[in-house]
């Protein structure tokens, strides 16, 4: 995590209290987004199929969200939480794509079971109608320093970050492949950029994302298919709360935009990558961090 002392002092906007109270305010109104207009002009979307794992909650739903606003019919996974029950959540969000006017699938499907993704993909593609964007978005985070990191939460993280995501990505490609035609966006972290405290497992799964993000566009380019990644900074979802709140003042402070991104900002760099606007773009990474690493 960022050093919350590690501030400039010639870029003070507000004093201390001040930080404070607005990063608290943050964070007890976390999932009540300030307005940002929906994407409805990426146009060529309509019609197709998008697969979003994570699809039910953060960065995960609201791409799904921005998807169906451009006519794009939606699959999404999920699994329940340690602590946290997401079945509830699913349902919502599976109401509110559907009132959206698209097809929708929506299952719960651990990332970390190949077999089970293979299944899920085929259904999708049956049910749906084929298989065009995968959005790798399921995700997880377990705090400790390395020493004191079980076993369980270094794997758990590397598997449902990482592996997940190349279980998803294998199931597409031979369906990308053989349609030539494709886009696959992974959500990474600024935090595969960023040396921190007590995120060693969630840095490490991040960081091998993005090499995955630029290998599979290496193998996958020839049959025209599109694979980028998007590392986000903190953005305000539900995972904001288990960050310190010293750390997020700090994240504000440094951001040149000070502010944090919401998850529609992230969702609409998504859509773009998708879009025959970024035809010419594929292996890269693009941060969605306010200009916290800028």
């Amino acid at each position: 995590m960022l050093n919350p002392e590690d501030r400039s002092s010639s870029q003070e906007t507000t004093d201390t209290s001040e930080t404070s109270g607005a990063v608290q305010a943050l964070l007890e109104e976390v999932g009540e987004e300030t307005q940002v207009e929906p994407a409805v002009y990426f146009g060529g979307l309509r019609g197709r199929t998008a697969v979003i794992s994570g699809g039910a909650t953060g960065i995960g739903r609201r791409t799904a969200i921005e998807f169906a606003r451009c006519g794009v019919n939606i699959a999404f996974n999920w699994i329940d939480l340690p602590g946290r029950s997401i079945t509830e959540e699913a349902a919502r969000a599976e109401l509110e794509l559907q009132q959206l006017e698209v097809k929708v699938l929506a299952e719960r499907v651990d990332v970390r079971d190949a077999q089970a993704v293979n299944a899920f993909i085929e259904r999708v593609r049956q049910a749906l109608g084929g298989v065009h964007y995968l959005v790798n978005a399921a995700g997880v985070h377990r705090s400790a320093p390395l020493w004191k990191m079980t076993d369980e939460e270094w794997t758990e993280v590397l598997d449902i970050n990482l592996t997940g995501a190349f279980n998803m990505i294998r199931a597409v490609a031979p369906i990308f492949k053989s349609q030539r035609y494709g886009k696959i966006v992974n959500i990474a972290s600024i935090h595969a950029f960023l040396g921190s405290f007590g995120v060693a497992n969630y840095a490490a799964s991040k960081s091998g994302l993005v090499g995955l993000t630029r290998s599979a566009a290496a193998e996958l380019g020839p049959s025209n298919v599109n694979v980028n990644g998007v590392a986000p900074g903190y953005v305000r979802t539900h995972m904001l709360v288990d960050v310190p709140e010293e750390v997020v003042a700090a994240s504000i402070e440094r951001a040149a935009l000070r502010r944090l991104p919401e998850t529609a900002d992230v969702a609409h760099v998504v859509l773009f990558l998708c879009s025959e606007m970024a035809r010419q773009i594929t292996g890269q990474v693009i941060r969605v961090d306010a200009g916290l690493l800028a």
